[in-house]
Formats: structure tokens, sequence, C-alpha cells
């Protein structure tokens, strides 16, 4: 049996919406004295491993889970990487 394929999806909020965690953390840092941190924005990695050996089809089995699933496409985007 072949090791499973891996791939990293990141999946950040879409450019334009409001991140409340990373306002929350922009003005922490900035008022901890971090006066040049410009934004900070959060996000979430996940790692996806399949089975199988045609690395096409199984990046885009990721993606189609990503849509389904992974990412709420009205308000995130992603990105899917294999490892």
């Amino acid at each position: 049996m072949s090791e499973p394929l891996r791939f990293r999806v990141r999946v950040m909020r879409k450019a334009g919406l409001a991140d409340p965690e990373g306002a929350t953390t922009t003005k922490a840092l900035r008022d901890l004295g971090y006066t040049e941190v410009a934004a900070v924005h959060f996000g979430r990695d996940i790692v996806v491993e399949l089975q199988g050996d045609d690395a096409a089809s199984a990046e885009a089995r990721v993606h189609e889970m990503c849509e389904r699933l992974l990412a709420n496409p009205v308000i995130e985007d992603f990105t899917v990487e294999r490892l």
C-alpha cells in the first residue's frame, strides 16, 4: 500500500470582509507597543490525507471537499497545496 497523498488546505476570510478576531488581535498588539502592526488576519490550515496514486484526481477531490464542507464559499477563500 502506498503512502497517502497529503494536501494542505488554507482557509481565509475573503478580502474586505470583517475579521473580528484579527481586528481584536491587531488592537491588542498595538496596545502592547507593536505599533508597526498594520493588520492581523486569522485563518486555518487543514491537512487532508487521501489514499490513491493519482495526485491530480486526489487534488480535485480535495477542492470538491472544500467547496462542499471545509470552507464557506460565501465568506472564505481557500488554497490547496500538495505536501
